[in-house]
């Protein structure tokens, strides 16, 4: 697949440096369109091409980048927004526009990667029913940087003492936010199976008599699940054993 992309950065080396940058990504490829100084340019373009990706700074003349991209939500189809920008302190207020990632310049190649196979997503997304769980995600961040995983890619969430970990099949995130927080806007894909953990529906393959190798006192009565793609199995409380096995077709 190739991406149609729109670079939109006052300054003329920066958007030869991307460009030259886009040249080398794979899977997918990219294919720069047309090129913008300023955020009215920008919306003229993007009404004679049609695009997938907008790569765009914020501190330009006239409407900044945070301008445009408010602007450009309003469009029936409008691209996926990522910003590439010298400025770290404006990451939460361009996940609030509904940014797709934020890039910080000196912009290296496996980051742009990754930003072009978020918006490959997005466009499977967008083709898919309204109802589909790919349709979330949840922000994470990291050591002051700010990432959107899609739901579809986590298998679970556990609360660990004051954090709660998301879990994907190749990777350990840590999310800013409660289970309570995250069931209330996500619930119906999820399963509480337990008053710390969270379970992807779709990721649970079984449930399970178990004992935890590492308590001298478990008989070996308890039960959890195991879960596609992960090695571990997550214990399920008492308490959740009857929902569990309802949501599994056992009981």
């Amino acid at each position: 697949m190739t991406l149609n992309v729109i670079i939109v950065d006052d300054e003329p080396l920066a958007r030869q440096r991307l460009r030259t940058l886009l040249g080398d990504c794979t899977a997918p490829a990219a294919l720069v369109v047309a090129e913008a100084a300023d955020a009215v340019g920008a919306m003229g373009l993007l009404v004679r091409h049609p695009c997938d990706v907008v790569l765009l700074d914020i501190h330009m003349p006239g409407m900044n980048g945070l301008g445009l991209a408010q602007a450009l939500r309003q469009l029936p189809q409008p691209p996926a927004v990522v910003f590439v920008t010298a400025h770290s302190e404006h990451a939460v207020q361009a996940f609030d526009l509904e940014a797709l990632d934020y890039l910080t310049k000196p912009v290296r190649l496996e980051r742009l990667q990754t930003a072009l196979r978020k918006a490959e997503r997005k466009n499977v997304v967008n083709s898919a029913s309204d109802g589909d769980l790919l349709s979330d995600f949840v922000v994470i961040q990291d050591r002051g940087r700010t990432e959107r995983v899609p739901l579809s890619d986590v298998v679970y969430l556990k609360a660990e003492l004051k954090y709660v970990t998301v879990r994907t099949r190749t990777r350990t995130l840590i999310y800013d936010g409660s289970l309570s927080e995250f069931e209330g806007r996500h619930g119906a894909h999820w399963l509480r199976i337990h008053r710390n953990a969270l379970v992807a529906r779709h990721a649970v393959r079984s449930l399970e008599k178990h004992q935890d190798p590492q308590d001298p006192d478990d008989r070996g009565d308890g039960w959890a699940v195991r879960l596609d793609g992960v090695g571990e199995c997550l214990a399920v409380s008492r308490r959740q054993l009857t929902t569990v096995r309802e949501a599994l077709g056992k009981g």
